[in-house]
């Protein structure tokens, strides 16, 4: 590898904002705001708007379509009569 070139890659927390959850992980980010992470040492922090904590589809709340819906909407606009 040609030195130089390379960004620096360094230990950050990442914090969603949302749920203030955190994680310490590898990044090539750079963050003026730091934080003491458990080990009491101090990382950059790098903010994040959603996380495996606060998305739907990891959480359980997301929200689906209905599929009857779907089908009886096709069907009305396609003229197709429900075998009901």
């Amino acid at each position: 590898m040609k030195p130089g070139i390379h960004p620096d890659y360094q230990k950050v927390i990442f914090l969603d904002s949302t749920t203030d959850y955190k994680f310490l992980s590898g990044s090539t980010r750079k963050s003026n705001e730091t934080m003491t992470w458990e080990d009491g040492n101090e990382y950059p922090v790098i903010r994040l708007d959603i996380s495996s904590d606060s998305h739907p589809f990891y959480t359980g709340r997301q929200k689906f379509a209905s599929a009857d819906g779907r089908v009886e909407r096709f069907n009305k606009k396609f003229g197709l009569k429900s075998n009901n």
